[in-house]
């Protein structure tokens, strides 16, 4: 016998929040997105980078999986410190990844597939390329490109110390000095100094300048006229500072988490602003052909509540929440992380937005094992990999899905130094957590690298070195073997799409023995997840729907996930 133990139902829709959108507007309520890392997905050129025509090549391969849309890694201009977070121009592609005319390609392949396409934006910082900052720096002090950055004098006798005492995220000083253009008969001399709260070659923009507002007003209207569904936001709880720039209590926080915890660099309340005027801006795109233009927001923040904040009815649609990518694998946890987000996320009338991996974390297969695991694809880490995308599949809201999870890819632990190109390794020396090992280039087929990512002769090197044993993870291997990760995440999407009961709705927690988590999705669909190592009584009896381990009758074994419809649930629609 179930019993429910509590009830997390559909939230209301809040005053001022507008009519409730119509099928052809919600589109993203409940949408499992794919994120494409651009240069590792598939490369169509022969010169070892993933590209664009790569990933229109490989469109019907995400169409069969079954997700809703795809979600592309920056392609603009860039010098590539940061793999395209560093951007040069906002309004072109990169020629190492095609160009306009391929993007528009791409973006029509898509729809006719009936996938969104949603691109990445980074307002915070740009490159030390980009044109504004190269202004910036030939004008001197004063100047109105300087005005749209943090520019600063020193601290000292000299202007010899930085501003204030913060650290970048990726390690090092938050500021570097610029040398000055030389005056008439002078020599150049030190100057001020600079914001950026990642690496030098990404100055962080200055949000409290109209000018940077009005120029990405500009920039979603570009790519928004080109036909894209909308965009996944960079670092949106950055964009401003405290006005003051004071010193921090705790400078290192950022450089030793890796994470926005600085709370005079992040978070700051003017950033709302900024993402009611881009909801507008949206809106407006939408009220023309009755589609919504999305908004997904990379927010960092301490909790759900103030995850909430983002995405209030007139800010973001979406914002992911990482704290269920965060959590240790054990029961209470992951209860405590959905009844928080269901409890404040949801009350704002937005949906949760799930993840369990993404291009700056350790692959989820190696993360469950334990880091520094490496080959782990087998063992303890793959069935809890497996177990937890079978939960995020059965959550109320959307999900994002990281490029190569589908294969069941471990995280590549032993590239060698000289191949690293993460700037965190390079600014610190240090490898941890560098992002190089979850972004080596995807295996299609074949026994050896390159694995079919490549169209160059077969001594053609991607970008990042293969290891021999992605042979056993390679996508046609996956795509003959029932029993792989691919089939397990495609039948969890088919089954999505079908049954009424999930996507977007309620939840109802359910008593489970010590260690099993279980919950009833609508009417009659229960998910039931086993995150001890023992088998436990099933919940319901009767064979499962689908289960991501060998699950027999009336038993769930450890490290499983199953779901199951009951005899009085709706069928599929």
């Amino acid at each position: 016998m179930l019993t429910a133990t509590t009830d997390h139902g559909v939230s209301p829709r809040l005053p001022g929040s507008g009519p409730t959108p119509g099928p052809s507007r919600s589109w993203w309520r409940d949408a499992v997105i794919y994120q494409v890392y651009v240069r590792s997905f598939l490369d169509s050129t022969g010169d070892g980078i993933g590209d664009l025509a790569g990933v229109r090549a490989g469109l019907p391969y995400l169409r069969k999986l079954g997700v809703d849309g795809i979600w592309l890694s920056p392609v603009y201009p860039s010098p590539q410190h940061d793999h395209g977070y560093d951007v040069a121009d906002y309004c072109d592609v990169d020629p190492i990844y095609g160009d306009l005319a391929e993007f528009d390609r791409l973006v029509a392949a898509a729809h006719r597939l009936g996938l969104k396409v949603v691109l990445d934006i980074v307002p915070n910082h740009c490159s030390s390329e980009h044109p504004w900052f190269r202004a910036a720096l030939a004008e001197g002090p004063g100047g109105e490109h300087r005005a749209r950055f943090h520019f600063a004098d020193g601290r000292g006798e000299n202007g010899e110390l930085p501003p204030n005492n913060w650290r970048a995220m990726f390690g090092g000083p938050a500021w570097s000095r610029v040398t000055e253009p030389a005056g008439p008969g002078g020599a150049p001399e030190p100057g001020q100094w600079y914001l950026h709260l990642f690496t030098p070659e990404q100055p962080d923009l200055n949000w409290r300048n109209p000018a940077v507002a009005e120029h990405f007003d500009r920039v979603l209207r570009f790519w928004l006229d080109r036909g894209v569904d909308g965009f996944r936001v960079d670092v949106a709880a950055g964009l401003f500072k405290h006005p003051e720039l004071p010193d921090s209590p705790d400078p290192e926080a950022d450089e030793r988490t890796r994470d926005s915890v600085n709370p005079l660099a992040w978070n700051q309340p003017e950033v709302h602003d900024v993402w009611r005027r881009w909801r507008a801006l949206c809106d407006e795109y939408a009220d023309r052909d009755g589609r919504d233009r999305l908004l997904v927001g990379e927010v960092s923040v301490p909790t759900a509540r103030e995850h909430a904040l983002y995405v209030r009815p007139d800010e973001l649609h979406q914002a992911f929440f990482f704290h269920l990518l965060s959590a240790p694998w054990d029961v209470s946890a992951f209860r405590a992380v959905i009844d928080e987000a269901l409890t404040d996320i949801a009350g704002t009338g937005s949906t949760v937005t799930w993840v369990l991996n993404n291009h700056d974390q350790v692959r989820t297969v190696t993360r469950y094992a334990g880091e520094g695991s490496g080959e782990a694809g087998t063992g303890l880490g793959a069935a809890r990999a497996r177990a937890a995308a079978l939960l995020m599949l059965a959550l109320p809201g959307a999900a994002y899905v990281y490029q190569g999870e589908e294969l069941g890819l471990p995280e590549v632990v032993d590239l060698p130094d000289e191949v690293l190109t993460d700037p965190i390794f390079r600014r610190t020396g240090s490898r941890s957590r560098i992002r190089d090992g979850c972004r080596v280039p995807l295996p299609w087929s074949g026994q050896a690298s390159p694995f079919g990512f490549t169209s160059g002769a077969e001594e053609a090197r991607p970008w990042l070195p293969q290891p021999e044993w992605f042979a056993e993870h390679a996508t046609d291997r996956a795509l003959a073997d029932t029993r792989s990760f691919w089939h397990l995440y495609r039948d969890g999407l088919q089954l999505r799409r079908d049954l009424p009961q999930l996507g977007e709705g309620t939840l109802r927690w359910l008593d489970a023995p010590p260690g099993v988590l279980a919950f009833e999705r609508g009417d009659g669909l229960v998910c039931a997840v086993n995150f001890g190592t023992s088998p436990a009584p099933a919940p319901v009896p009767g064979t499962p729907l689908l289960a991501s381990g060998e699950c027999p009758d009336g038993t769930l074994p450890g490290s499983t996930a199953a779901w199951w419809v009951t005899d009085t649930a709706p069928g599929p629609r």
